[in-house]
């Protein structure tokens, strides 16, 4: 690393030497950010019969918003693969980081992030998938069944290309709490817990009071977020790959609940009872 890439360096080892405060931080800001945007969603999409706009402005104005978060989740993903792929920087960065993480973090926390990181393996992310589907398809709700088993699904086999593309090697782990193989990048435990909490709390908000919607969505994103930073933490991932997945995750999710909608209003279009 040169000269000029130093002052990141001492950046990213300060980073790993004060990562479990700077977590609680940067999830009360996620949260923040979340429930604004949540506000934000609910003030300029209201539903169609209350929404004074006209029917076509008011699917493109939600069309639209779909679009730009997978625009940027998109981005964001897309910055991450290039820097992987051209520099060594952000390697030794990510590096440095996990280095300063195996000394800082008490052990007991340690053990809580490889509880909670159960939350994204494959066998509960697929119980979960099927048994939400068996209750969807039991309530009536088909099409509903269908978008998220495709989105579950869908994201799975994403993640897994993507992995097979990059081909990057996991960090070091040899605490035993947690072990890991395959490629690293992106991390599938953070984006497969975007995927599958995100619409999870998408499919709650069909049936719950709207009491609820913001609640659900608030620990959707809680959710996500822990066990995404739970593998940089137990050191089975950097932390771009844990960025990488939460921008593919997001990218998806929102591609998936797009496709949702607009079959949701062709439906209803069609005569249809919606999903």
């Amino acid at each position: 690393m040169n000269e000029s890439a130093e002052p990141a360096l001492r950046v990213a080892q300060w980073l790993g030497a004060h990562a479990l405060p700077l977590f609680f931080v940067a999830l009360v800001a996620v949260l923040l950010l979340a429930a604004v945007g949540w506000w934000a969603l609910q003030r300029y999409t209201r539903p169609r019969s209350e929404s004074r706009l006209p029917p076509l402005v008011f699917l493109l104005l939600r069309i639209g918003i779909g679009f730009a978060l997978i625009v940027a989740g998109a981005a964001g993903f897309a910055e991450l693969a290039d820097e992987l792929l051209e520099e060594e920087e952000m390697g030794l960065l990510d590096q440095a980081l996990t280095d300063a993480l195996r000394g800082s973090v008490p052990a007991a926390a340690v053990q809580v992030f490889a509880w909670l990181t159960r939350l994204g393996d494959v066998a509960v992310l697929t119980a979960l998938a099927v048994g939400v589907a068996v209750v969807l398809v039991w309530r009536g709700r088909r099409w509903l069944a269908l978008g998220w088993v495709i989105a579950l699904a869908g994201n799975g086999l994403l993640n897994l290309t993507l992995k097979q593309v990059f081909e990057r090697v996991r960090p070091v782990h040899d605490d035993g709490l947690v072990l890991a193989d395959g490629f690293s990048f992106p991390s599938g435990h953070s984006s497969g817990s975007v995927v599958a909490y995100g619409m999870l709390a998408y499919v709650l908000t069909r049936f719950l009071p709207a009491r609820w919607h913001l609640p659900v969505m608030l620990a959707a994103v809680a959710l996500a977020f822990t066990v995404g930073s739970s593998r940089v933490f137990l050191r089975v991932h950097f932390a771009s790959d844990v960025a990488a997945g939460f921008a593919s995750g997001t990218a998806w999710l929102a591609v998936c609940l797009v496709s949702i909608r607009l079959t949701q209003w062709w439906r209803e279009g069609r005569g249809g009872s919606g999903l």
